[in-house]
């Protein structure tokens, strides 16, 4: 064979070849095709899926809380989150120090703190910002800085509502207050939703709704914001003229046991709280704080003692000289000497001597019945977080000092909640109404059912009694009077616990009473702690302050006047 053939020969084998692999190429990449889109295309769909499909959650907003007329005592407003991907941008720095300088932080800082969560896909910068503010950083169009929707609690009476509201946390969870009482009740469930975003991570297109988030319930309070401005206020200027160490008002409603007004100095805004120095200023003192309720319990020996059968009103007390010995121990009446007074002048004068001789005549256990009937020394069980017992004594072995001395309100404790639900047991003519914070909270189903544990026909006795301690024409007061309206209350001071027994230079100053007396329409409490200056006595630093309260409650409630004289009647027409 010629050498050219054979070449020729060749040249033909090698193209064969050559069209063969190309043939085996095309055939191997179409079977790969094939398998791809035959057998692996669920598996690479999903993974594709992965790369660009994502769940976004739906936030959902917290319920609103009004008061008993609907007025908005706490909302939540939209706002937004700057957050970063910090695989995304762990590797910028000068990107990094362009959304630090526009968010008014230290750039070195966010640097170290993105990078050290470079594994990370997720991270907040800056959270609860004004929509208007995020979407300016937005502006800046840096790779990896995105912004996501949230909601901010807004208090509209701020410090006026902090201690009853309390408020939420930076993920809007309830931390203090009725916040955290209702929290299950006021939270949103969040939903998510399925969205395609592209290699920079924006949102390219919406999918589905997966889950549709779910807004918080509403609550509507039995405070009232009107009658809470006004408390609030009236306390405030008290407490800052007295110097106090702390103050407390409650309002109750008569009858219903609602919660109308709950106030406490000092206060805080809790949209700033960063500045509070003084965290016990958080407290809600009302119902927190534990206090010896004084002079203001006498109320209860009386009711003991005409239980009795073996006094009344009218009965007499021999109080001379003035103080008397018990063991070892002394009761005295301030220096005074009222000498034979009724029952009725044992409260109109606050006569220590006189309440300790009724003690001690009917011993412990009928004035600690009392005591118990009507709430002390238990939890008032109004659900609002922190609330306390108090103290009611229960000594194995009593001793005559301690029989005399709880007959004036010395050796047990009360919060002014529970001092207040206490007194609206005589104003509901002895009907123990359980406490709530709820509108029409006792009208609801699984709601206690008020208890009789005084007999009416007592009640009308006292009631009677305690009009007389703050009426001037029957040897009472008039610092808690109000024009125009009868009125029902007793005075309190009690000496304040130091490091070496009671400091005979600090007081606690108190008034509990209800208005109109003949047919209440609230209860009101006022404790003023440590009041600094002359004055300190309840009747010269607490009475003022519910007779403004309870002057200003009747206007707003539109109570009519049930004492009108023909004397003051064109005084009551001109106003």
């Amino acid at each position: 064979m010629s050498q050219d053939k054979s070449e020729e020969i060749i040249g033909i084998w090698r193209l064969t070849l050559v069209r063969v692999c190309l043939l085996l190429a095309v055939v191997a990449v179409l079977w790969k095709l094939a398998s791809l889109i035959l057998l692996e295309r669920d598996f690479l769909q999903g993974q594709g899926d992965a790369r660009t499909v994502r769940t976004e959650p739906l936030v959902a907003h917290r319920g609103m809380i009004t008061d008993r007329n609907g007025e908005p005592l706490a909302i939540s407003t939209p706002v937004k989150s700057i957050w970063v991907n910090p695989r995304q941008i762990a590797d910028k720095p000068a990107e990094i120090t362009r959304l630090a300088d526009a968010l008014s932080l230290d750039a070195e800082s966010l640097i170290s703190s993105v990078q050290s969560n470079a594994g990370r896909e997720f991270m907040y910068v800056e959270r609860r910002m004004p929509p208007a503010d995020a979407d300016a950083v937005l502006g800046l169009d840096i790779d990896g800085v995105y912004a996501r929707q949230e909601y901010q609690r807004y208090y509209p009476q701020a410090e006026v509502t902090a201690h009853a509201l309390g408020f939420s946390n930076i993920d809007d969870i309830g931390q203090e207050g009725l916040e955290l009482a209702y929290d299950e009740w006021l939270k949103g469930i969040p939903g998510s939703k399925q969205v395609v975003k592209d290699r920079r991570g924006k949102i390219v297109r919406e999918l589905d709704t997966l889950e549709s988030a779910q807004p918080g319930n509403s609550l509507a309070l039995s405070l009232d914001f009107q009658l809470q401005n006004l408390a609030y206020r009236e306390l405030k200027e008290a407490y800052i003229y007295r110097q106090a160490r702390s103050a407390s008002a409650v309002v109750l409603k008569a009858g219903t046991g609602e919660v109308l007004a709950m106030v406490n100095q000092p206060s805080f805004n809790p949209h700033n709280r960063s500045n509070i120095s003084d965290f016990g200023a958080l407290r809600n003192r009302a119902i927190t704080d534990l206090f010896e309720p004084g002079s203001t319990l006498k109320t209860f020996t009386a009711i003991a003692a005409i239980e009795s059968g073996r006094y009344t009103p009218g009965t007499m007390i021999n109080t001379s000289p003035g103080r008397m010995r018990v063991g070892r121990d002394w009761v005295s009446d301030r220096g005074q000497d009222f000498g034979e007074i009724s029952l009725e002048e044992m409260l109109v004068n606050s006569s220590n001597v006189a309440s300790a001789k009724i003690a001690l005549d009917l011993g412990h256990e009928a004035l600690r019945d009392v005591l118990l009937r009507v709430g002390f020394g238990e939890n008032p069980a109004s659900g609002f977080p922190g609330e306390r017992a108090g103290v009611m004594p229960n000594h194995r072995v009593w001793h005559d000092i301690e029989v005399a001395t709880l007959s004036f309100g010395y050796g047990m404790s009360t919060s002014a909640l529970q001092l207040a639900q206490a007194y609206s047991v005589i104003a509901n003519d002895g009907l123990k109404v359980p406490v709530t914070f709820l509108k029409n909270g006792n009208e609801m189903d699984g709601a206690a059912a008020p208890q009789r544990v005084i007999d009416e026909d007592v009640v009308a006795q006292v009631t009677g009694m305690l009009k007389a301690v703050v009426d001037p024409e029957q040897g009472g007061g008039d610092s808690a009077a109000v024009p125009f309206y009868s009125i029902a209350g007793k005075t309190g001071t009690a000496r304040v616990v130091g490091a070496n027994g009671y400091d005979s230079r600090l007081h606690n100053s108190m008034f509990a009473g209800f208005i109109p007396a003949d047919d209440p329409e609230i209860v009101v409490v006022i404790v003023i702690n440590e009041p600094q200056g002359r004055e300190q006595y309840g009747g010269q630093v607490a009475a003022p302050v519910f007779a403004r309260i309870a002057a200003g409650a009747m206007r707003l409630m539109d109570v009519t006047p049930d004492r009108v004289s023909p004397e003051n009647v064109m005084t009551l027409t001109a106003r």
